[in-house]
């Protein structure tokens, strides 16, 4: 059994599953786990894996449209090297003082692989679920997609060719730059009041589609000249010269932790002057019978799918 149908098969027990984050009277939770195997390629700082395993969490906070007000992290590994730990630990601190939330601690425990179970909480009176979608509203997503898939790829060709180089030195601090995301928790709050459906892009644009379909029994369709495609991956297809296509790696890498949105088109503008980020409308909501598609073909269900 996979983790997609591992999840459809908890949320037929778990009557409060089915969104980024569970929701307790006005109190927004939700949990995370992350190894290095299959999260943390090698090159990747702790402080990074501090800041990108609590951003994850935050994130999915944001999709809720609520105000971040803590996290904590477990915090596993074969042993406890002192510099990678406080490296750790200030990462974590700082992704929470990005979104005005706070780190508050956690657990440590030895482990054959360094492995980040995270946690955070916000409040939301009024949270956003997957399930409000409209055939009509506008489709939209904050930010640019692909950095994570082009920080990846930044990993992996120091790993490969520019091993102990200047290089190689450059390639990987830009990498961690790429993976230290920013947790949209405000735009989350400021489109709170407008959005008929939300979720973050971890699994990628594609999936969380088909996953918002599903929620809101709707179709959707996407422009890919209006999807905003993060420069790095236009710049690494230029380096290599290959017939890369950056659309293709920003639609279906994941990891990305932007919000994928769908409001009334009436609430477009004052949205946009309400949040610091792009938002851009990549397409709209469709009847069910229309399906996902892109530029009118069908769009399939890939995306990133955790401990592969």
């Amino acid at each position: 059994m996979d983790e997609r149908a591992a999840l459809s098969l908890l949320e037929g027990e778990l009557e409060a599953a089915g969104d980024d984050a569970a929701v307790v009277d006005d109190l927004v939770i939700t949990t995370d786990m992350l190894h290095e195997r299959t999260d943390f390629p090698t090159g990747t700082t702790r402080y990074t894996a501090g800041w990108r395993a609590v951003g994850a969490s935050l994130s999915d906070v944001a999709a809720m449209g609520a105000d971040a007000t803590a996290a904590v992290a477990a915090y596993a590994a074969p042993e406890f090297d002192r510099d990678e730990l406080l490296a750790f630990v200030r990462g974590a601190r700082d992704v929470c003082d990005r979104v005005d939330a706070t780190y508050v601690g956690g657990d440590l425990d030895g482990h054959t692989e360094f492995t980040v179970s995270t946690t955070a909480v916000g409040r939301s009176d009024n949270p956003v679920r997957r399930s409000g979608a409209e055939p009509g509203d506008l489709l939209c997503v904050t930010g640019t997609l692909g950095r994570s898939a082009a920080g990846l790829e930044l990993f992996e060709r120091s790993a490969r060719d520019n091993a102990g180089s200047d290089e190689d030195a450059s390639s990987v601090d830009r990498a961690n730059e790429l993976f230290r995301f920013e947790p949209r928790v405000a735009a989350g709050a400021a489109l709170a009041p407008h959005a008929t459906a939300m979720m973050d892009s971890s699994d990628g644009l594609a999936r969380s589609l088909h996953q918002l379909a599903e929620a809101s029994d709707c179709g959707f369709a996407v422009d890919s000249g209006a999807v905003p495609v993060a420069e790095a991956l236009f710049e690494l297809a230029d380096d290599e010269g290959t017939d890369a296509e950056p659309l293709e790696r920003a639609i279906t890498f994941g990891e990305d932790f932007e919000l994928v949105v769908t409001l009334p088109e009436s609430a477009l503008e004052t949205v946009r002057a309400a949040i610091d980020v792009d938002l851009s409308a990549i397409g709209s909501v469709t009847e069910p019978v229309e399906g996902i598609t892109l530029d009118g073909e069908k769009l399939p269900d890939r995306g990133y799918t955790h401990g592969t």
